[in-house]
Formats: C-alpha cells, structure tokens, sequence
C-alpha cells in the first residue's frame, strides 16, 4: 500500500514528530511506502489568493489551480491511504492545515460534479492532545472534532476513516505526581509503530 502523510508541527522537539517517525517505521515495517507533505518544512503557502477565491467562489473549472496545489494534489491521487498527523491547537488543527484543506480541496478536485480525487480506502487522523479521552467526552470536543473532519472533511472522500487521539502530551502534567506525559510517551509510540505496521 502506498500512504500520503500529511504532517503539521511547528517544532522538531514535540511527541507529535516522534509519533510520525514510529508511524513511518510501522509503515517501513511491513513493506509499505509513502510519500511525505511536512508542511512547515515545505513552508506551505496557506493563505489563500483572490484568484482562488473567485475559483472556488465561483464554481470554474477553467480557472487555473496553482502548481503547489496540484503538487499536493497529485500526492493523494498516486495514493490508496491519507493519514494527518498533528497537534491539537484550541480543539482544531494546527491553521497550516486548515488551511492545506482550503487550498487543495479544489472545485473540480475534492467536490463538485466532476471530482478527480479518487476515493482513497483508508484515512487515519492522528492527533496528539494535551487534556485526556475522558475531558474530551465529557465536553463533547472530541465528537466535535471527528463530526467537523471526519464527516465534513474526509466525508464520502475515504472508504473507512478513523481520529486517534494521543491523551495527555501536555508538558504541564510533567510537573504533577502522576507524571502522565512520560507514562503515555512509549505507549503512544509503540501505538504509532502498530498503526503503521497494520495498515
């Protein structure tokens, strides 16, 4: 199988990295490739242009669609799998990747009567977050961010599509007697390596 991740982290010194190298070595594991969009690294332009805007506004196919768009563009269709690896930012994604779906999810590409994205089998959404599963179920953001990405986003899109959440990263718990973080490092990782292998 050959995997698109789509990676946003500003720093190298983040879980969030590490978990994308384990990933990368479950994948490297078991035989699969993939193809990699680091987005700070690439220095991704995110804002999106007038000229696109009236694109998309408009619904005109005969607009053209800017070169590192078609780029991203490519990556997903010579792909069967999507996975999104990033930190949880105020319940959302980081803005660089908001605004990567802005952008690459054309008219014409991602929606519309003539859609040329295929439909790719799989998708896995791996988010590492600060506040534990039970907060997120218990304030109902963690249904929010799966309606808003898996159903709006991904939507009829991918065949099967699942958001993993990677509980209780946040440096502040490093500070407190249960010491989560450090607990949940090697488990998160071992996780990321087993979610890599078994796709």
């Amino acid at each position: 199988m050959k995997v698109c991740i789509v990676y946003c982290h500003p720093s190298e010194d983040s879980l969030t990295r590490h978990l994308k190298d384990s990933f990368i070595k479950g994948l490297e594991s078991s035989g699969h490739s993939y193809i990699l969009s680091d987005l700070y690294k690439m220095n991704f332009h995110t804002d999106m242009s007038e000229a696109e805007y009236k694109r998309e506004a408009f619904y005109k196919l005969d607009a053209p669609v800017p070169s590192d768009v078609i780029i991203e563009q490519e990556k997903i269709n010579s792909c069967d799998i999507i996975v999104f690896i990033y930190p949880l930012f105020w319940s959302e994604a980081p803005a660089k990747l908001v605004g990567w779906f802005n952008r690459v999810f054309t008219y014409g590409f991602a929606y519309g009567d003539n859609r040329t994205m295929k439909t790719l089998d799989k998708a896995l959404i791996l988010v590492s977050a600060g506040n534990t599963l039970d907060y997120f179920e218990e304030t109902g953001i963690g249904s929010a961010m799966k309606k808003v990405f898996l159903d709006d986003r991904l939507f009829d899109r991918v065949k099967y599509k699942e958001m993993i959440i990677f509980e209780a990263t946040s440096r502040e718990n490093e500070a407190l007697a249960s010491n989560s973080r450090k607990l949940n490092w090697d488990k998160h990782l071992e996780r990321a390596f087993e979610l890599g292998a078994g796709l």
